[in-house]
């Protein structure tokens, strides 16, 4: 009873190791919204207004920040936002329509997503183009990225550590409409990607990220994650299931100095008394 007792509280221990610091790891990788233009922050932090109409002039935004922009039907809006290695970014948008009395018939509206190269990054999940009815208030579009690589071949496309780019258009719509005002509000998230996407390499700097803030945990992501939760754990647990499965199989001590007991004979099998 004693032994069980002793090896369910390792296997208890050993389960608590695994597990809290992954928690602590993804708990880290939240990331934290910027403050607003009406919270009383910064001018750095306070939420754009405006978007660009190139790659050359999108407007810088942070991670969890929100920002919107007013426009005409058919314009092309930009942001870039940074993503660091290990993340896996969503972008957000959703279109304010105009009003449904002066348009003239259903509008398809589409949000793509660029790397620091102007590469068109596909979208691992979401609704990057999305048909809006004509009585439509309102469109929302999202793409989530493929996570952040540490480093990629020349000739593969995968996403790096750097800026990333927001594109916003409408791409199918009646020729009436266009030049109608619209309103957009678009904002980037990242999390954590796990340490089962960390490669062995690393990019020597980020791609054409001068006008976005670094990533919390850099561009090349933080050292720790959850592939050392998992070692460590599985390391800690082995050791503590040997030292059990030991406990469990090894003999029983002998008293010191304790005869072992005679070895039980049936009836009538001893040996007889010899005398000479």
């Amino acid at each position: 009873m004693r032994t069980t007792r002793v090896l369910g509280a390792a296997l208890l221990a050993a389960s608590a190791l695994l597990l809290t610091p992954a928690a602590a790891s993804a708990d880290d990788a939240t990331p934290t919204p910027s403050a607003s233009a009406s919270g009383g922050g910064s001018s750095e932090s306070a939420a754009p207004t405006e978007a660009g109409t190139g790659f050359r002039t999108a407007t810088a935004i942070q991670q969890g920040q929100k920002a919107s922009a007013t426009a005409s039907t058919g314009d092309y809006l930009y942001w870039q936002f940074p993503a660091g290695a290990g993340q896996r970014a969503t972008a957000k948008a959703t279109v304010t329509l105009p009003e449904a009395k002066l348009r003239h018939g259903a509008a398809t509206w589409q949000l793509d997503v660029f790397d620091g190269l102007r590469r068109r990054q596909a979208c691992a999940s979401g609704e990057s183009t999305k048909r809006a009815s004509e009585t439509a208030t309102t469109v929302t579009l999202t793409c989530t990225l493929r996570p952040v690589r540490q480093w990629a071949e020349r000739w593969s496309n995968d996403p790096l550590p750097g800026a990333y780019y927001l594109r916003l258009t409408v791409a199918d719509v009646p020729d009436q409409d266009l030049g109608l005002a619209a309103r957009a509000e678009v904002e980037a998230t990242a999390e954590s990607a796990g340490g089962a996407h960390d490669g062995g390499g690393e990019l020597g700097a980020p791609l054409h990220a001068q006008s976005v803030t670094e990533p919390e945990d850099g561009w090349t992501g933080g050292w720790f994650s959850d592939r050392w939760a998992w070692t460590l754990g599985g390391g800690a647990l082995a050791a503590l299931l040997g030292v059990g499965g030991y406990t469990l199989t090894r003999h029983p001590r002998r008293r010191w100095g304790a005869r072992p007991p005679a070895a039980a004979q049936p009836p009538g099998q001893g040996y007889p008394d010899q005398r000479y």
